[in-house]
This record gives structure tokens, C-alpha cells and sequence, in this order.
């Protein structure tokens, strides 16, 4: 359904359960009835869920993406909620159940069985499908089962699974000592003091990927420790008319019918230690995985996410949001059309480049209906304006007491000055950005240069990205460009992103364009004849140039190049240090306002405050409930069944299910995974969680622990929970673990694996 967001204007204070600061708001617009006694799902003949009313229907979820360690104080709210082991095991990343639970680099994911077996999304693994595919073998379209360990192919050198070990505060190592200072030397301080902590804690722990990560927006930072596994493979991934059934028509809406799974496995070397990829090594084995829940999964149970949430911005200011309204997101959102376009077209014809473009095409796509979800909650759903208005009873009390005026008086102010000193150059800055990313090519010869130029500076002083601990990544990410360049593709997009910045006003084009198109007129022909002359003799296209470049080259042997993009990326580099100087001294002047805007914040609320998802660890948990999409719409009951998977079945793109789905449901093979209230096999189900991009893959648990599902989407009325949480029409779209296993059992045949989780056949 496209229904807009329905807007409630919320009570003074109990606003900030909008922005994940614990506090909780009644749900007016379902009640408990979406718990009690969902309704049939609107326009399906299927029966209703009966139920009677849980313990849980009682529990309204707050929201917040937690780290494990706030959760010390969630005990109460999870038992209410009916979490049925120790809530303290969730304040642990390496106890049960968060020690299964690892991350893609991108996704999350988590293990099943202890030979390293996981189970994540279908669309997680693009990447592995596209980079094992060629246009007789399209693994893309016809999926993946490999019926050996022997069968499982590499996903690429640059795959990574990675397993959270430890979280440390160090925050006063990061921030003490630097109020004084001016705003470049705090940044400069800030990268110093993060990459000092990083190299201490890798030189003490081998095999572990460390990292200092920002949280509140700088106001605090956390060393993680995660073992990092090189070697991870592709076991299974079902047809595309499973995995990703619906496309983009059903894409963050619901009723949703899609089998969004699919399963990896990690390996080591021989001596249980991680490796880079070789026929020597072994499945890793996992201290912790999870196990398939074996009871009934019903209306109101508890459910539970642990995954690796990407980015939200509940805690940016009001300012932040309303420019996020009124030009980011209708920027993008006009970008990523003009982008698919593009791809469409130089890929009509040529399934080559289809295949090397689909991962691309694809994120594109699920960003663009994102984004305009995103636009119409600020503005149609008017949350922009409610941010302002909280934002405005923060102001008052602050004002209201003269020592919370010494404390946090002006910082709202100083955070709105600086904000929009960044105004007139943003359309400028945007392009340039774009410009500089648009090209595999150009990002590759950056990326040479930077890397000449930061080969002689003793380790500490080089850029981040470009350390010792970072050679053996940037080295593989330039062999496995391979998998995803074509040059017809790289300069169809380089010419887009040219042709864009052309058409805005003279005061608001990067200066990227005229280095590569020149001084003269701007026309389409001036970019042909630019583009020509970039891509007839450059060697960038080759492996071996790249590699040997980025391993060897000095900056006195780029200065003598005749490469036109190696010529180019070093008339970029002024520009570029020019941006990275500016963005140093406001980031630097930002970190003295955040941590002060962020304790307002927590004071004002009186409580925990969660912070905006960062791609780190966290925990959200409520209950399986529907929902209404407008105040006069039917009640969403929180289950599809297959019978209403089978019912959309075209024969054509997005609703082309496979034969032998078809056949299987014909057949009435349905073994033990029917719902006994629904009388089907469910297929995908809702809950009152709250996730955001990056908790893709996330395993959905219940109150013990158990896999009952995979989290793989959001719905679109929604879709600005990102900016403010909403409570009433939140919901997260899972598929359920009785479709996944009778997918593998009726119709894919990977016993194997379903014996290999614990779950015995039931099929023939």
C-alpha cells in the first residue's frame, strides 16, 4: 500500500521515545487488537490469526538500537516484553546468543551450526552471486546450492566475516585535554589519538581487527576487537523468484511474500587462525551459534534482533533535518533515477555488463524507494517539524535554569552557525564529491596517488586507510575491481555524473569539470571528446597496471606518467586537500559542541539514551504485531502465507516463482512447517522492531534465544524512523524460518544443510 505516514502530534517529553530516549508512547493508532486478534490481512482471503491475548500484549516498544552494554539496565523492559533468559547475557558480545551473531562488513549475518555455517539475506550476498556468475552460468537469476564443501566457491578476496569480541570505552583517552585547542589541531588530535589506540590493541591481539568507533556523534568512543575471517564462501542462495520475489514493486511494502535468505560459510587455516582464501583451509568453528526454534511462532511473542545497524540521524538537530527534507533527499532521489537510467542503458544488450552492474543496480534501486519514504515522513508526515518542535522545548529548558544555561547555554546556536556556514557551497561540494566517486577508474588512480604519497611518512603519520594494517585490503579491493569493471560501464557513469554538473549554475560546478572537460564550453560533445581522450590509452583497466602501481610507485614516477588518469587524479589532489582542510576544521569545531549538545540531551531526558546507529553491535527487541497504515485502513495481521505467494505468480518479472515452488505447493508438500492457527506455510511476518540499513541478514530470535526468522526489510509508511521513531506504524518485515527451511527441504533439496543446523528432513 502507499499510504502517507498519519502524524500525531505527541505530549511535551514523551516526544524523545520518538528519538529512541526511552521513553514509551501509547500505540493510539492499533491498540492491543494487532496483538489480541489480528486482523486478515487486507485483500487476502485467508483466515485470520486467533489467538488469545499474551503476557506481552501490554508491552509498547520504545524503540533504540542498544549496545550490549546499556542493556544492563533493559531487565525489567525485557521480561515485560517476555524474554525468557538472563538479560544479562545481552550486556556480552561474546556470550550466547550475541556470540553467533557477526557481521558482513555491510549486512549482518550470524552462525548455525559449529562448522561455521551462516545464514544471512539473499540480497547480502549479491556480491558472491554476481562475482561467481557469467552470462551462461547467472547464479544471480538461477541461485546457488553447493552439495559439497568442496562446491563452495570463494565470494572474492575482499569478503570478510567479522566477530565482535570486546567493546571498550575510551573516551577520555580520545576527547581529554582538547578544549583549548583550535578546531584543526582537536581534529588532528582526535585521528592521532584514534589510530595510536588502533595499533595498540592490534599489536596485542593478533588476528583481531580493531577500531575506535564515534558514537553520539563524537561525544563518546569505543574500542572494538573483532577476529577478522578472510576466507568466506557461498554455500546457497534459491532461485531469485524466492529470494528476491516482489522486486521493486513490493520492495519495503507489505503484504510481503519474498524468501529473503541465503547461507555462507567461514573458513580458517589449518591451525584455526584466520587466512586469505586456500584449499588447505577449514570451516571455522564458532563458540556460539543458534539453534531453529521447534514451537509454534504466534501474534504477540517476543522477538529479538542483534545486528549491525548502519547510520540513523535521530540525534542531529533540527536544522540537520530540515535540510535532509528540502534538499538531500529530493537531490538523491532525482540522482539515483537519472543513475538507474544509466545503467539500463548501457546494459541493454550486453548481459555482461548486466551482471557486473546488478549489485549496483540493485542498492540503487532499494535506496531510491527508500529516500522517498525518508522524504515523505519529514515532509508529508511533517516529522521535520516536529523535530523542530523538540528541539524548541530543549532550547526553553535550557533557558529555564541558569546552570543548565553555564552547562549547555549557546550550543544549539553555535551547532545552527555552523550548519549553515555550510549552505552555500553544499550543491558545489555534493558535486564534487560524485564527480570524484563517479569513475572506478579515477577512484582507483586516486587511490594510487594517495597511497605514493603517504609510503614515505613513518606509519603513524599516514592517513587513515592507507597504514601498514591497510595495504593487504587496499591490494585486494584493486584486484577484485576486476569482477565489477567494464570500460563502456565506467564511462557511461563518469559521463552522467559530467553531464550533471554541467547543468547547474556556473557559481555552484564543481571544479573537477573543468579539469576534466577544460575551460571551454560545456556541451556534450566537449564531455565525449574529454571522456575519449581518459579512457583510449589508459592502463588502469588491466589487474597487474593497478596492482604494480599501488605497490610500487613513488611520487616522482606518477609526476612522469603519461596514464590520463593518473594525469588527472594529480591535478585533482589541490582540490581535494583544499575540501579536506575545510571539512578538518568544522569537524573539528563540532567536536566541541556535540558531546555538550548530546549531555543536554540525556539530562533533559532523564534516562538512557540510545545512540544513532553507527554499524556497530546492537540489540532492539519488542513483539510480533501488524498494524494499520492509515487510521482508516483494515488492521495488517502480522503473517503472509504461501498460498498468497503462489496467488501473485505472473510468469514474469518481479513475481515469476520457480517451477518448483510451484510444483511443490501443487503437490501439497508442506511437511511439518505449516502454522497450525494460519493452516500455511508462513511465509514472511512483522514486527514492532527498530532497524535501519545494515540490520539486513540480522537473525530474528525469540525469548530463549532461537531462530525464528531473518529480518530483511522495513515498511514504507515508515521509512523515517531513520529521523524519528514512530511507534505506532514502525514494523520490521522477516521472513520466516519455516519458509526458509521448507524452501531447502521441498523445494532446493539441501538436506544436507538442515541436518547440518539440527533440523531433521521431513520432505521426500
Amino acid at each position: 500500500m502507499r499510504g502517507s505516514i498519519h502524524h500525531r502530534r505527541l505530549p511535551q517529553r514523551s516526544v524523545l521515545a520518538a528519538l529512541g530516549l526511552g521513553f514509551t508512547l501509547s500505540c493510539a493508532t492499533t491498540g492491543d487488537g494487532d496483538v489480541a486478534a489480528p486482523s486478515t490481512t487486507a485483500g487476502s482471503d485467508a483466515n485470520p490469526v486467533e489467538t488469545s491475548a499474551p503476557a506481552t500484549a501490554s508491552f509498547e516498544n520504545p524503540g533504540g538500537m542498544w549496545m550490549p552494554n546499556q542493556l544492563v539496565t533493559h531487565a525489567a523492559s525485557l521480561k515485560q516484553a517476555g524474554f525468557e533468559l538472563d538479560p544479562a547475557q545481552l550486556t556480552d558480545p561474546t556470550a550466547f546468543p550475541l556470540g553467533a551473531v557477526v557481521s558482513l562488513g555491510g549486512c549482518s549475518a550470524s552462525f548455525v551450526s559449529p562448522e561455521g555455517l551462516i545464514i544471512t539475506n539473499h540480497h547480502c550476498v549479491t556480491g558472491y552471486l554476481q562475482h561467481n556468475s557469467t552470462p551462461e552460468v547467472n547464479l544471480l537469476e538461477n541461485g546457488f546450492l553447493a552439495k559439497t564443501r568442496a562446491d563452495e566457491p570463494s565470494g572474492g578476496a575482499t569478503k570478510r566475516v567479522y566477530v565482535t569480541r570486546a567493546f571498550t570505552r575510551v573516551t577520555d583517552r580520545v576527547l581529554g585535554d582538547l578544549a583549548e585547542v583550535s578546531d584543526e589541531e582537536r581534529y588532528k588530535a582526535i585521528e592521532r589519538r584514534r589510530k595510536e589506540i588502533v595499533n595498540e590493541c592490534e599489536a596485542a591481539t593478533p588476528n583481531t581487527r580493531c577500531q575506535v568507533a564515534s558514537y553520539y556523534s563524537g561525544a563518546e568512543f569505543y574500542q572494538i576487537e573483532q577476529l577478522e575471517i578472510r576466507d568466506v564462501r557461498l554455500v546457497y542462495a534459491p532461485h531469485a523468484g524466492v529470494g528476491v520475489y516482489g522486486g521493486e514493486v513490493d520492495n519495503w511494502r507489505w503484504p510481503r511474500h519474498t524468501g529473503d535468505f541465503s547461507f555462507l560459510r567461514a573458513y580458517v587455516g589449518p591451525d584455526g587462525k584466520p587466512a586469505d582464501y586456500s584449499t588447505a583451509n577449514v570451516p571455522y568453528k564458532p563458540e556460539h551459534f543458534l539453534r531453529v526454534a521447534d514451537e509454534q511462532l504466534d501474534a504477540g511473542d517476543f522477538a529479538m534482533v542483534a545486528g549491525y545497524p548502519g547510520r540513523t540521524s535521530r540525534l542531529l538537530t533540527a536544522a540537520e533535518t530540515k535540510e535532509a527534507a528540502t534538499w538531500y533527499y529530493p537531490r538523491q532521489i532525482k540522482l539515483y533515477e537519472e543513475y538507474i537510467a544509466a545503467l539500463d542503458a548501457v546494459s541493454e544488450g550486453r548481459p555482461d555488463i548486466k551482471i557486473k552492474a546488478a549489485g549496483r543496480r540493485r542498492g540503487l534501486n532499494n535506496y531510491l524507494t527508500n529516500f522517498k519514504g525518508m522524504l515523505d515522513g519529514l515532509v508529508k508526515g511533517k516529522l521535520a517539524d516536529e523535530r523542530a518542535r523538540i528541539e524548541g522545548e530543549l532550547a526553553a529548558w535550557i533557558s529555564a535554569d541558569p546552570a543548565r544555561q553555564e552547562k549547555y547555554g549557546g550550543v544549539l546556536e553555535a551547532m545552527a552557525k555552523l550548519n549553515e556556514a555550510n549552505l552555500s557551497n553544499r550543491e558545489r561540494d555534493a558535486a564534487q564529491a560524485s564527480l570524484l566517486r563517479a569513475s572506478q577508474l579515477l577512484g582507483a588512480a586516486q587511490t594510487i596517488v594517495k597511497m605514493a604519497n603517504e609510503r614515505g611518512k613513518k606509519d603513524a603519520d599516514r592517513a587513515p586507510g592507507y597504514q601498514k594494517r591497510d595495504l593487504a585490503r587496499r591490494e585486494q579491493g584493486m584486484a577484485s575491481m576486476q569482477s565489477t569493471y567494464d570500460p563502456a560501464l565506467d564511462r557511461a557513469i563518469l559521463k552522467l555524473f559530467l553531464t550533471r554538473a554541467a547543468r547547474l549554475p556556473e557559481a555552484d560546478r564543481p571544479p573537477a569539470l573543468a579539469t576534466i572537460v577544460g575551460d571551454g564550453p560545456v556541451d556534450e560533445a566537449a564531455i565525449d571528446s574529454a571522456l575519449d581522450r581518459l579512457y583510449k590509452s589508459t592502463k588502469l583497466g588491466d589487474e597487474k597496471a593497478r596492482l604494480r602501481l599501488l605497490k610500487k610507485a613513488k611520487p616522482a614516477t606518477l609526476g612522469r606518467s603519461r596514464d590520463p588518469f593518473i594525469r588527472l587524479a594529480l591535478d585533482l589532489e589541490p582540490q581535494i586537500e583544499e575540501r579536506e582542510r575545510r571539512s578538518e576544521k568544522e569537524e573539528g569545531a563540532m567536536a566541541a559542541l556535540r558531546p555538550r549538545y548530546i549531555a543536554a540531551l540525556r539530562e533533559f531526558n532523564g534516562g538512557d539514551v540510545a545512540p544513532d546507529a553507527n554499524g556497530t553491535l546492537r540489540v532492539t527487541y519488542g513483539t510480533v504485531r501488524g498494524y494499520r497504515p492509515r487510521p482508516e485502513a483494515p488492521l495488517y495481521r502480522p503473517f503472509t502465507v504461501l498460498s498468497e505467494m503462489i496467488a501473485k505468480h505472473t510468469g514474469e518479472e518481479p513475481f515469476d516463482a520457480p517451477a518448483a515452488v510451484l510444483d511443490a505447493f501443487k503437490a501439497r508438500k508442506v511437511g511439518p512447517y505449516v502454522d497450525a492457527d494460519l493452516g500455511e506455510v508462513p511465509v514472511n511476518f512483522l514486527a514492532d522492531l527498530d532497524i535501519t540499513g545494515g540490520n539486513s541478514g540480522s537473525s530474528t530470535l525469540n525469548a530463549r534465544g532461537e531462530l525464528i526468522g531473518l529480518v530483511f526489510d522495513g515498511n514504507y509508511e515508515a521509512m523515517a524512523s531513520d529521523w524519528l521513531f514512530m511507534p505506532e506504524i514502525t514494523r520490521s518485515i522477516h521472513v520466516d524460518i519455516r519458509y526458509v527451511l521448507w524452501v531447502m527441504d521441498a523445494v532446493d533439496h539441501a538436506e544436507h544443510l538442515m541436518t547440518e543446523m539440527g533440523v531433521t528432513p521431513a520432505i521426500d
